[in-house]
């Protein structure tokens, strides 16, 4: 999986790049090419991923993951970058909104510079319709095939809807309409995290910024959601680990790292869950999306568990962590489970996959 960081130039957007990424790219770092761009892999933190490793201490942890690419920054006008195939093909979009006064003193406007990047999708994705209809007309004169006819109608659908400033994800299609059109990468049809950057003096404000900035319509469109971190205060609470990490997140008043939360929301943009395998040689995470067969689950650790998937071994992770890791005593309760390949894997199931590949 991949998310798309994009941002107004000056809005801290490859800070938070670094932070999310563990990379050390200079803030200044991108040239004269609006195209150009960083990536890195992101971990999502998780304590129960923490807690099961405590319980087997396996050789190796695992944490899900997904990428990150950093996309120079933009401005009003200006939509070169948007064009990167590596940045269209990113399954979300993380928007970095300047919630801090910049260098001249002006004040912060994240609802204006939310309507500016949402304005700049849009276009970029108008853009791609219109070609694509000139196109389709010159290729419907020649020969007309009832692929291109439908595709043309679809798009004619798409068209007026994005000229009024409708992004794509909030137009009514039909499933076989989205799926026609997935090819496209339309950026205004990924889900959008709108993350506010605070100063330091301004951390205290985070929970109520959605009403103090006033975002609620914002909150409440599809597939859009909006979070809020300091890049600079993340910076100092990476640089500390323990007792003297934690003292510090208390003097802010916060229950863990921003950066954290951040992560866990990309996650649930994407619409993931996390099951776990378990063993001596490994604790891992896989990420799969909600709704997920068994078999489809298998999958995702190998193709060849998929298509020799026999069942799924599967228990609940706090059956597992109250029985102290121990398989022996969650059979005993009755709280391990044969199931299908039909079955619907839940978010935190251990799950062993049973299968066999003929020769």
């Amino acid at each position: 999986m991949k998310i798309g960081l994009v941002g107004l130039s000056k809005s801290g957007k490859t800070s938070l790049f670094n932070l999310l990424t563990g990379a050390t790219v200079a803030t200044s770092s991108f040239g004269a090419s609006r195209g150009e761009m960083h990536a890195g892999v992101a971990r999502v933190p998780d304590e129960r991923v923490d807690r099961l490793s405590a319980l087997f201490k396996p050789k190796k942890t695992t944490f899900a993951t997904f990428e990150v690419v950093d996309l120079a920054g933009i401005s009003k006008g200006e939509r070169e970058g948007l064009d990167a195939k590596e940045f269209r093909n990113a399954d979300a979009l993380l928007h970095v909104v300047r919630a801090f006064a910049d260098a001249t003193g002006a004040a912060p406007n994240p609802k204006g510079d939310i309507a500016d990047l949402e304005t700049e999708l849009i276009l970029a994705d108008l853009e791609v319709v219109e070609r694509r209809l000139e196109r389709l007309e010159a290729s419907i004169k020649k020969k007309r095939t009832d692929a291109d006819v439908k595709e043309q109608a679809i798009l004619l659908k798409i068209k007026p809807a994005l000229e009024s400033e409708t992004p794509v994800r909030a137009i009514p299609l039909a499933d076989d309409d989205a799926r026609a059109i997935r090819g496209f990468t339309f950026l205004s049809q990924k889900p959008i995290l709108h993350c506010l950057n605070l100063s330091e003096k301004e951390i205290d404000r985070g929970p109520s910024l959605v009403e103090s900035f006033g975002l609620q319509e914002i909150t409440a469109r599809a597939g859009t959601a909006v979070g809020w971190i300091s890049a600079v205060i993340e910076a100092e609470v990476a640089q500390l680990a323990g007792e003297e990490q934690a003292a510090f997140l208390a003097d802010l008043r916060l229950s863990e790292p921003a950066i954290k939360r951040v992560l866990r929301d990309c996650y649930g943009l994407l619409g993931l869950l996390s099951f776990f395998t378990v063993g001596e040689d490994e604790v891992r995470a896989w990420s799969v999306p909600r709704g997920t067969r068994a078999q489809d689950a298998a999958g995702a650790i190998h193709s060849d568990i998929a298509r020799g998937f026999i069942r799924a071994e599967v228990v609940g992770y706090d059956e597992l962590v109250a029985a102290e890791g121990s398989m022996a005593a969650v059979r005993e309760k009755g709280q391990f489970r044969l199931e299908g390949k039909d079955y619907v894997v839940q978010d935190g199931e251990i799950c062993h996959f049973r299968f066999n590949v003929a020769k």
